[in-house]
């Protein structure tokens, strides 16, 4: 056994404490089954509040249509396995019609003690009501606690600034040399963070029931939208015919980029920039051969992407950053 990938995380830490309160609680009210609350309870521990909250709502109202099932039948036929399997057949069907599906298990666990009370009454069905009064509410209790994930975010935001900078680093060195032996390892690792950054900024809004999206996620949609555009114009670098004086210019404005790559929405003085670069095309001569000119072309095409990228910056509303940040793009 591999020690090193034993752990014992937060979340199962609460289903044991969790699970254990609310059978200590059933026992104390002297319910019947009252096994049954650390099952109830475990069912609805999630990875967020929001879909512990969508799990007990879900056990609830599958329950409540499983009581209907078994007065239908069990009192309208028989407390038999066979009828017990009739109820199944529609029942499932039933969930899944409805989008229930989830509580199915958690509604077995009623119909079970129904089917092995054998009767159908009042106090039993108080009962049952307390069993999962008990489990979901101690479920939704613990969930309550969930650990921050804000340093976790700021690491991938970090890590994807710098991914970024090194990708326009690279871009500027071939625009001036027109030659580079960069492997790209840094696109690969830049969608790898974008995607755990995202997914993990989603676990934030689920985690907070009146809020429908946060900063982080909406940065890392953004840089989402970014990449597509780096990845749209690396092509048009790398296919460059030859190295013009354009080049050099282009190449200066993408290594300031490089060099200032945050997460403050201070786009607009790049946007400025990338506007004196285009006042400079204007006046430099045009291209005296054909393939100087597909070269000028794939450039421009180049500045009028680099010009959505930064609007797509300049569209999100930012962090709050430290003055010394404030000239970054």
């Amino acid at each position: 056994m591999d020690f090193r990938r034993f752990r014992i995380g937060y979340r199962t830490l609460k289903t044991a404490v969790g699970a254990s309160i609310a059978m200590l609680i059933a026992m104390f009210l002297n319910l019947d089954y009252y096994s049954s609350a650390f099952i109830l309870t475990v069912l609805c521990i999630q990875p967020t509040k929001r879909k512990s909250v969508r799990a007990v709502y879900s056990r609830i109202i599958a329950s409540v249509i499983g009581v209907g099932f078994a007065f239908i039948f069990f009192e309208g036929i028989a407390y038999h396995p066979l009828v017990f399997g009739l109820i199944l057949i529609l029942f499932i069907p039933t969930l899944v019609s409805l989008r229930f599906q989830d509580g199915f298990v958690s509604s077995v666990v009623i119909l079970l003690h129904l089917f092995d009370a054998k009767e159908l009454t009042w106090s039993l069905l108080w009962n049952e009501t307390q069993l999962m009064a008990v489990g979901f509410g101690i479920a939704l209790l613990v969930n309550t606690y969930m650990p921050s994930i804000e340093k976790d975010l700021k690491k991938y935001r970090l890590d994807l600034e710098s991914l970024y900078s090194k990708i326009f680093h690279e871009i500027a060195l071939y625009l001036r040399n027109g030659d580079s032996d960069w492997d790209g390892k840094e696109l690969v690792q830049a969608a790898e963070v974008i995607e755990k950054g995202k997914a993990l900024a989603y676990q934030d809004v689920e985690n907070h029931l009146n809020r429908r999206q946060n900063l982080y996620y909406l940065y890392f949609d953004m840089r989402e939208q970014q990449f597509e555009i780096i990845e749209r114009v690396l092509p048009k670098i790398t296919a460059l015919p030859v190295t013009i004086s354009h080049s050099h210019h282009v190449g200066e404005f993408i290594e300031d980029l490089a060099n200032h790559v945050h997460s403050g929405n201070t786009a607009n003085t790049f946007i400025s920039k990338l506007d004196d670069v285009k006042e400079e095309f204007s006046k430099m001569p045009l291209p005296t051969d054909h393939e100087n000119f597909l070269a000028m072309a794939a450039l421009y095409q180049f500045i009028e992407e680099m010009e959505q990228y930064l609007q797509i910056k300049r569209s999100f509303i930012g962090f709050k950053m430290k003055k010394k940040t404030a000239a970054k793009e």
